[in-house]
């Protein structure tokens, strides 16, 4: 966790049910990783921050060098939001302000790879998704482009199957929803690609949806 107001969603749901355990390292107060054979995968939640403020925040550094030591070690890496752009820079790609910002309930499309894919069999080809995001990434080499959209070409990427970048939140509950609006407020200057607070939160009818997306992509890699 990169900030105390963005935690796992629904996927804390997702590892209670499966009977996982889990451990939270909160980068803000430490960088004390768990040992690498000690985990099985590594997932990475958003923040305000920017990956490239290393001089800011100087985490950032310890950070990315565990997420390559994870990957190094072929674990099961997901990166939500700040998360994606922190695989992604980890991994020498660039990460860089976005043309504008994109936050609130805007649809998501699949690419042709990721309609292709088991991990993401019966996904609708276009629906909506709650973004929160003002940075933007290349896809890492080696990785191959799940969804896009009118905004942010590169909103989730695959690495050899066990590596996903998500940058936007299939996670999101009505809480951390409501969490990111107080705590965002100053960013929810309304235009085509920002909505208003009041609209953000009255659409909380998807959450259940999306959530059943992110359990659904939980399960398949549980299986590998």
């Amino acid at each position: 966790m990169h900030v105390s107001f963005e935690g796992p969603g629904c996927i804390d749901e997702w590892i209670v049910k499966n009977n996982h355990q889990v451990t939270f390292t909160q980068v803000y107060e430490t960088t004390d990783f768990p040992p690498i054979e000690n985990i099985d995968w590594l997932i990475m939640m958003g923040g305000p921050m920017s990956v490239y403020e290393e001089s800011e925040y100087k985490w950032l550094v310890n950070e990315k060098a565990y997420v390559r030591e994870a990957i190094g070690a072929d674990k099961i890496v997901i990166g939500i939001c700040l998360g994606s752009q922190m695989i992604a820079s980890a991994m020498g790609a660039k990460v860089y302000p976005n043309i504008k910002k994109e936050i609130g309930w805007f649809d998501l499309k699949l690419t042709e790879y990721g309609n292709n894919i088991p991990l993401l069999k019966g996904f609708d080809y276009s629906f909506p998704v709650f973004h929160w995001h003002g940075d933007t990434f290349d896809l890492p080499v080696g990785s191959k482009r799940l969804f896009y959209s009118d905004v942010t070409p590169n909103q989730a990427y695959i690495i050899n199957d066990r590596i996903i970048g998500f940058q936007f939140h299939f996670e999101a509950t009505i809480s951390s929803i409501n969490d990111m609006v107080e705590h965002g407020t100053d960013e929810l200057i309304v235009s085509e690609t920002i909505q208003s607070a009041e609209n953000i939160l009255k659409s909380t009818s998807y959450i259940a949806i999306n959530n059943a997306k992110m359990f659904k992509i939980l399960d398949h890699l549980s299986l590998l």
